[in-house]
C-alpha cells in the first residue's frame, strides 16, 4: 500500500514540509498558476494532495530532504482517524525512549506482528499515566504509522516524535486563549520561586499547564513533584509525555479539565505554583462560582478572570508558599479589579510585579507582567512594601534575555535578602511602600512608580561617583573613535568600479575552500551546508552565541535555553566567519570574525557559520563581502520573514595577498562601528544617570554650590 497516495495536507503542513512560513505558502498559491489545486477541505481551509505538493516543491528546489518526522506526519495523514491514533501512539513514544540504544534502534526492523505485539504490551503499562487514554488498541493497519513513529524516535528523538503527534492532536482544536510560554521566560519564572537560601520548592502545580513548559522549567530547577491540569486533552497528554521524557524520576500527575470550574487537585497544598493563565477568556464561570471559597480576597468581576486565577493559585499554596503568574498588563490597573488588588497588597499576598518587554511572550505586541505572590502566614507580620521591577527598559528588537534575567533576579534576590534595607535600582527597581499603592486607583504598573525615582532611594555621593566613572568611559570611547576615524584616505578605483569574477558559496563548498555549519531546528535537515553528526556534544556549561550577541558585538551570553534539543550543536572556532540569517527592514546584517578568546562556545540558532581554508580565503575579506548589502539582497528568500540563502552568496576570486588588504580594511570598519556603538552607549548611560540625579535632587548643575 502506498501510504502517501491518499494523503491530504493543509497549508500549515506545506509550510512545515518546505521549511517556510504560512505567508509564503499563501503567496505561492496566489502567484503561481501551477500550484496544485485544492483536493478537499473548504474554501477557507483547503487541503491538497501530498504527492502533487511534493512534486511542485521538488521542481522548484524547495523540498528539503525527508526526515523521519516528515514521514510520521505523512503516515498519520494517510490513516483514518488519525487524531485518535496520534493520541494512542503517545505511550509508545515513552516506552521506546526508555529502551536502551540497541533495543530502540532494533524496533524499526521488527516485523509488523512483532512491532504491534511490543506496542500492545507497553501501552498497557503506560496508558494510565497519560490523560485521555484508557485502553489503546493497535489494530493491524496501525503498523505503518507505528513503524514511522519508532523510526522518528530513533533518528530525531522522542521529543520530536511527541511534537509531531501533538501537531495532529491540536489541529482541529478551537482556541482557548492559552499560549505557550517561551523557554527563557519559563526559566525566569521558575527561578523566582527560589528562596533566599537558594532552595527550590519540591512540589509545583501548574493549573493551566498547556504542553508542560513551566513544569519542565521547575523540574530543571529542582522540583521533584509535578502536577498539572489543562482543559484540552491533547495538551495535557503532550505535557505528561514531555515531562516523563525529560524528568523520568519525578512524581508526575497531569489531569484534564477546567481548573476553575472542575479543579482536579481540589484540596492539594503545593509548595509553589507556576501559571500562564488563559488570555482574554470572559466565560470563565463567574455565575457558577460566585460563592466559591477560593475568593478570599473578593469575588472576581466577570471581566477579571485573571484575578480568579490569582486566587485559585493562592488557594493551592501552603503558608509562605510562592506563586508566579504571567499576566496581561491591564490587570494591574483596571478599575473593576482595584478592590481585589488592594486586598492582595494589604494582606501581603502580592510580593512583586515585573513588567516585561514586548515580544517576551504571546501576545507579542503587549508588554506582559509577572506577578509574584505568596500565601500569607497568619502568624507573621505583613510586609510593608511591594517590589516593582521595570524589565521593559531592556526592550530592543532582539530580546536580550541575559539582561532581563539580570535586571529581574538581581533585584528580587537583593529584596529577599534585606527587604527593609533594599534601596532599589534607579529607573528599574524599587520597593514601594504599600501605603503608596493603596490609593483610589491601586495601580500596580511598575513604570508608574519606579521610573520616577523616590528621593529617599537616591544616594547623592554614589550617583556622583557613578557619573565620574561613566565620564571616564565616555572619554575613552571618544578617544578610540577619534583614532579610528582619523584615517580617511580611501583612494578611488579607476573611472569605473572594479569588475570581479565571483564564485558562489556553493561553488566554494564544492571546491573545499570553505565549510558551512549551522544549528538547525530539531527534526529538520536542510540542503544548505553539510549535515552534522548525531548526537551533538554535551552542553557542559558552555555558553551559546546568539543572534543578539552578534548584532551587538558582545561575548556569548546564551544558555542551554537558547539551544534546540535533539540536534547537533556546532562549536565556534577561531577565524570562523559569522553572519546573521534573518534580515530586518532598516538594519544591515551583522557579520564578524571569531577572535581567539571567543572560540569554544556553541553556535546559536539563526546564525550562519562559514569556516574558510586560511590558505585560500582571508576571514575578514570573506566576512566583508558576504555581508555586503547587494550580496544579501540577491540571496534573500521569503516575504514576511526574510532569510539569507547562504549557498547563493557570492565572493570575488582574488589572490590571497589582495584578499588580505581588503580584509584589513573590513576589520578597520568593524572596529570603527564597534567604537561608535560604545561611545553611543556610554553617552546614553551617563545622560540617563545625570537626568535621574538632577530631577531627583541628588545632583546639582554646574556652577551651584552645595546647599
Amino acid at each position: 500500500m502506498n501510504q502517501q497516495a491518499s494523503a491530504l495536507v493543509t497549508a500549515a503542513d506545506i509550510s512545515r514540509l518546505a521549511g517556510v512560513t504560512r505567508a509564503t505558502v499563501s503567496n505561492w498559491r496566489r502567484r503561481h498558476p501551477d500550484f496544485p489545486a485544492p483536493a478537499g477541505g473548504t474554501d477557507t481551509s483547503p487541503t491538497y494532495d501530498l504527492d502533487a505538493v511534493r512534486a511542485w516543491l521538488f521542481a522548484r528546489g524547495q523540498l528539503p530532504d525527508d526526515t523521519p518526522a516528515d514521514e510520521l506526519r505523512t503516515a498519520l495523514r494517510s490513516h483514518p482517524g488519525d487524531g485518535e491514533l496520534a493520541l494512542h501512539l503517545l505511550p509508545a513514544v515513552v516506552a521506546a525512549a526508555r529502551l536502551g540504544r540497541r533495543e530502540r534502534e532494533a524496533l524499526p526492523e521488527l516485523s509488523d506482528d512483532a512491532l504491534l505485539q511490543w506496542a500492545r504490551s507497553v501501552a498497557a503499562d503506560g496508558a494510565d499515566d497519560i490523560p485521555g487514554i484508557e485502553s489503546p488498541a493497535y489494530s493491524a493497519d496501525v503498523a505503518g504509522p507505528l513503524r514511522a513513529l519508532v523510526r522518528c524516535v530513533v533518528v530525531d528523538g522522542a521529543k520530536a516524535a511527541t511534537d509531531v503527534l501533538a501537531e495532529r492532536l491540536l489541529e482541529d482544536t478551537a482556541g482557548t486563549g492559552t499560549y505557550p510560554t517561551p523557554r527563557p521566560l519559563a526559566d525566569l519564572m521558575a527561578r523566582l520561586l527560589t528562596d533566599s537560601a537558594g532552595a527550590f520548592p519540591a512540589s509545583v502545580l501548574d493549573p493551566a499547564c498547556g504542553t508542560g513548559s513551566l513544569l519542565a522549567a521547575a523540574a530543571s530547577a529542582g522540583a521533584t513533584e509535578l502536577r498539572g491540569q489543562d482543559v484540552l486533552v491533547a495538551r495535557a497528554a503532550q505535557a505528561a509525555v514531555r515531562l516523563r521524557l525529560s524528568t523520568p524520576k519525578a512524581a508526575i500527575s497531569v489531569r484534564t479539565g477546567d481548573s476553575l470550574r472542575s479543579d482536579a487537585f481540589k484540596g492539594l497544598t503545593a509548595d509553589a505554583v507556576l501559571c500562564n493563565p488563559p488570555y482574554g477568556v470572559r466565560e470563565w464561570g463567574h455565575e457558577d462560582l460566585a460563592y466559591d471559597q477560593r475568593w478570599a480576597y473578593g469575588v472576581p468581576p466577570k471581566g477579571e478572570p485573571e484575578l480568579a486565577w490569582v486566587q485559585h493559585c493562592l488557594a493551592h499554596l501552603a503558608p509562605r508558599g510562592r506563586a508566579v503568574l504571567l499576566m496581561p498588563p491591564a490587570v494591574a490597573e483596571r478599575t473593576a479589579g482595584r478592590r481585589i488588588r488592594a486586598q492582595l497588597v494589604r494582606d501581603g499576598a502580592l510580593r512583586a510585579v515585573v513588567s516585561l518587554p514586548q515580544g517576551a511572550a504571546t501576545p507579542l505586541h503587549i508588554g506582559l507582567h509577572l506577578w509574584v505572590l505568596e500565601r500569607p502566614d497568619p502568624q507573621a507580620e505583613a510586609p510593608g512594601t511591594v517590589l516593582l521591577i521595570d524589565a521593559a527598559a531592556c526592550e530592543n528588537r532582539d530580546l536580550d534575555w541575559a539582561a532581563i534575567d539580570d535586571t529581574v533576579l538581581s533585584a528580587w534576590r537583593s529584596y529577599l535578602a534585606d527587604q527593609d534595607g533594599f534601596t532599589g535600582a534607579p529607573g528599574s527597581a524599587g520597593a514601594v511602600p504599600i501605603t503608596d499603592l493603596l490609593n483610589e486607583a491601586v495601580d500596580l504598573t511598575p513604570v508608574r512608580h519606579i521610573r520616577t525615582a523616590s528621593r529617599q532611594a537616591l544616594r547623592p555621593a554614589l550617583l556622583a561617583r557613578q557619573a565620574s566613572e561613566l565620564y571616564d568611559q565616555l572619554h575613552q570611547a571618544a578617544r578610540d573613535l577619534t583614532g579610528l576615524g582619523a584615517d580617511g584616505d580611501w583612494p578611488p578605483a579607476d573611472d569605473r568600479p572594479r569588475d570581479w569574477r565571483t564564485a558562489t558559496v556553493a561553488d566554494l563548498l564544492r571546491g573545499g575552500a570553505l565549510s558551512f555549519l549551522r544549528t538547525a531546528p530539531a527534526g529538520r535537515r536542510t540542503r544548505s551546508g553539510q549535515p552534522l553528526p548525531q548526537p551533538g556534544p554535551e552542553l557542559g556549561g558552555r555558553p551559546a552565541l546568539t543572534a543578539a550577541d552578534l548584532m551587538k558585538n558582545r561575548p556569548a551570553s546564551g544558555t542551554e535555553a537558547d539551544l534546540p534539543t535533539d540536534t547537533a550543536l556546532p562549536l565556534i572556532q577561531e577565524s570562523d566567519v559569522l553572519l546573521t540569517e534573518v534580515l530586518r527592514v532598516g538594519h544591515t546584517a551583522a557579520a564578524r570574525v571569531v577572535e581567539p578568546g571567543e572560540a569554544g562556545c556553541f553556535l546559536g540558532p539563526h546564525l550562519l557559520l562559514f569556516r574558510p581554508d586560511r590558505s585560500r580565503l582571508d576571514p575578514w575579506f570573506l566576512a566583508g563581502f558576504l555581508a555586503a548589502e547587494q550580496n544579501l539582497n540577491a540571496a534573500a528568500t521569503g516575504t514576511s520573514i526574510i532569510r539569507v540563502d547562504p549557498r547563493r552568496l557570492r565572493v570575488p576570486l582574488l589572490p590571497l595577498a589582495e584578499q588580505q588588504r581588503y580584509g584589513a580594511a573590513f576589520r578597520h570598519l568593524h572596529e570603527l562601528r564597534t567604537a561608535a556603538r560604545r561611545a553611543d552607549q556610554a553617552a546614553e548611560d551617563i545622560t540617563r544617570l545625570l537626568s535621574t540625579g538632577l530631577t531627583g535632587g541628588a545632583l546639582l548643575p554646574h556652577g551651584h554650590g552645595s546647599a
